[in-house]
This record gives C-alpha cells, structure tokens and sequence, in this order.
C-alpha cells in the first residue's frame, strides 16, 4: 500500500482508479468551463491548487464519463462538486449523476457555494474528515502489507 499524505497525523492512502471513461465529446466544453471563473471554484481552487492542501494534486474540470466535474483527485479517486444555487432544481440529476461516478468507484465531495463563501475553514476541514474516513490507514498492518 502506497501511503499519498498524512492529515492530521493520520496515513492517507493512494486509491488511483485506472481506465476511468471519457466522453471525448465533452472537451471542447472545458476551456469554457474554465475560464468562467466562478467565484466559488475560484476560491476553493486557491486552497487546493500547487499541493497547497496536504501535498494533494488536484485538477480542475475533469471529465469522467459523462460528465465534467469541478474538482478531481487522481490519487485518489475523489471528485469535488460544488453546488450553487442552479442545484436546487436538479436533485434528480444530481443523484444519476452521483451514482453514476460511484459506479466508476470515484467517492464524490459535495460543498455548496454558501459554505464556501461563508466558512472556508469548515469547508476544509470537512474535505479532510471526508477524506480521512474514506482513504485513512485503519490498521497498523494495512501500513506494513501484513494480512
């Protein structure tokens, strides 16, 4: 087992999913998606971006099936969607879409722009305890490759 970081004096393991699908169709949307600079990505990125979050690589509009999600984690397997206001109408969708990402094997992060513009520091906190309760090292033998 291949340890990615620690968080909070807690191992955090790799968890890369290989041969993730890829609509090619969707790419010519991405640069667009990019440049839109909404507010809340915007400053979720400058937190996570350049390692800045626990050494952790993070992508931004990654296509995975589908769909294009805001943020992705490849050592992981982790997507981070961030939910404005537009989500209020799109439950539905949002599940299908949900379900659909976890059937790849990829967990998905959810935050909503309220949370980002109020309370950066929860919103961070959280991502940690999310990730440390889906990729931490329970185990002292899963650290040494015991069974």
């Amino acid at each position: 087992m291949k340890i990615l970081t620690h968080i909070r004096g807690n191992p955090i393991r790799k968890n890369r999913i290989e041969n993730l699908p890829y609509n090619k169709k969707l790419k010519s949307l991405l640069s667009d998606k990019r440049k839109a600079g909404l507010l809340c990505e915007v400053l979720f990125w400058k937190q996570v971006h350049r390692g800045r979050f626990h050494q952790i690589d993070f992508d931004r509009q990654k296509i995975i099936g589908n769909y294009i999600v805001d943020f992705y984690v490849k050592s992981l397997g982790l997507a981070i969607e961030i939910d404005g206001w537009s989500h209020d109408f799109k439950q539905e969708y949002d599940i299908r879409r949900q379900r659909d990402l976890e059937s790849y094997g990829v967990k998905v992060f959810r935050i909503s722009n309220d949370d980002i513009k109020k309370s950066m520091e929860i919103v961070l906190r959280d991502l940690e305890n999310f990730i440390m309760e889906h990729y931490g090292v329970r185990e002292p033998d899963e650290l040494s490759g015991a069974e």
